[in-house]
């Protein structure tokens, strides 16, 4: 059955608003399913799941439900399932607990192509113990992170290595299994960002070769809910804790402070609702979410063919990098005018867009974008339509 993004569409009522929205890096719009499953479990579950009260209980049974899900959504096991307000603040909470491990004498990579979730928190705990840093860099003119240079970067000092799965600035998804397989050799830790990711690919953190997976629900419509995801869950009784329980346990060790239970019962109908992307989709979650998946991947693909193609035929648009490998995610600048006034003009034809220096964008700021105001960044979601592209690429070229 052919992908029916009219269908898709119908399930997510904001996209009723009169705007075309191409900011899913922002964001994407939220399904009416996942709207109502959140409501819902407001009035029906407790702030605790301890206790015996009904509310409790369900309480309980949405916390266990929601790491099934996630579990579901990178092939990891549910008892390694952290989960917290955000996946920045879980992955600064990690850097905490590693920091032991990050002591003169030892060293980590990291990469120009994260966002600074996935670096700063590194950083911080490398600045204090004197760990030794090493960047792993991006080709210029395709945005790639080419793979050989990790035999070099990771070395039997190395005990970590952060890298993204793909990049929700330029789209260059790079070949994390090669430095996970280099790292491991080491005994390493491979942490991988899957928020750029997650949903134009399968995640699957065997394939990756990744020991923690961190991924955000609003990267595929779902409410404000993070989560880290170890392939061995028994590393989380093996490393320090940061919860303020001492007598955590498995994820909850890091886990600082209580669950929005309602938002987590949002989660699991977002990811629920990725599964169902594809309406012939049958079997486990995890068998329907590789179904979906892939036929939004076929449906995407032509759709972003078609976007290179309408962008490269303005000459006053320059799309930043090419890497052969990528999700459905670009950024372009308009020849002498700044980001922030390309975005201007597109809202004003309610065309909604990522603009500016992207919070201070290490990538961005390596290829000297930001020098020049910045770049608008654009991506597909499973609602986006030819039709809206063509819009796009109309208001772009009445610019030029």
């Amino acid at each position: 059955m052919a992908y029916d993004v009219a269908r898709v569409r119908g399930l997510i009522p904001s996209l009723g608003d009169g705007w075309i929205h191409l900011d899913p890096q922002a964001g994407m719009q939220i399904p009416d399913a996942v709207s109502r499953t959140v409501s819902t479990a407001f009035r029906a579950s407790a702030s605790s799941s301890s206790g015996r009260h009904v509310s409790n209980r369900r309480s309980a049974a949405i916390l266990e439900s929601a790491r099934t899900a996630v579990a579901d959504l990178v092939g990891g096991d549910p008892a390694g399932v952290v989960l917290g307000s955000d996946r920045a603040v879980l992955l600064a909470w990690l850097a905490e607990s590693l920091s032991s491990r990050l002591g003169l004498g030892t060293g980590l990579v990291l990469s120009r192509l994260d966002e600074e979730a996935n670096v700063a928190p590194w950083l911080r705990v490398a600045s204090r113990y004197g760990a030794q840093v090493r960047w792993a860099e991006v080709e210029i003119e395709t945005c790639e992170l080419p793979s050989w240079q990790f035999n070099d970067l990771i070395t039997s000092t190395t005990r970590l290595v952060a890298l993204t799965a793909a990049s929700p600035v330029v789209g260059s998804a790079p070949n994390v299994r090669a430095a996970a397989d280099r790292l491991h050799e080491f005994g390493g830790l491979m942490v991988v960002d899957a928020v750029g990711a997650a949903p134009y690919a399968h995640v699957d953190m065997a394939d990756l070769g990744a020991d923690i997976v961190a991924v955000s629900a609003p990267s595929w419509g779902g409410p404000q809910v993070g989560a880290l995801v170890f392939r061995d869950p028994g590393l989380l009784d093996r490393i320090p804790a940061v919860s303020l329980n001492p007598y955590a346990r498995g994820a909850e060790r890091l886990e600082v402070g209580g669950h929005q239970f309602a938002l987590l019962s949002g989660l699991t109908s977002s990811i629920d609702f990725l599964a169902g992307l594809d309406e012939s989709a049958t079997g486990t979650r995890r068998e329907r979410l590789e179904t979906s998946i892939s036929s939004l991947q076929d449906y995407q693909d032509g759709l972003f063919d078609h976007l290179m193609r309408s962008l490269a035929a303005l000459p006053n648009v320059m799309v930043i990098g090419g890497a052969p490998t990528r999700v459905p995610t670009l950024s372009f600048t308009l020849e002498g005018m700044a980001a922030d006034k390309v975005a201007a003009h597109l809202a004003d034809k309610r065309i909604a867009t990522v603009s500016g220096t992207h919070g201070g964008s290490r990538l961005l700021d390596a290829l000297g974008v930001n020098d020049e105001g910045g770049a608008v960044t654009v991506g597909l979601a499973p609602y986006t339509t030819r039709y809206e592209i063509n819009q796009l690429v109309a208001e772009l070229g009445a610019l030029g």
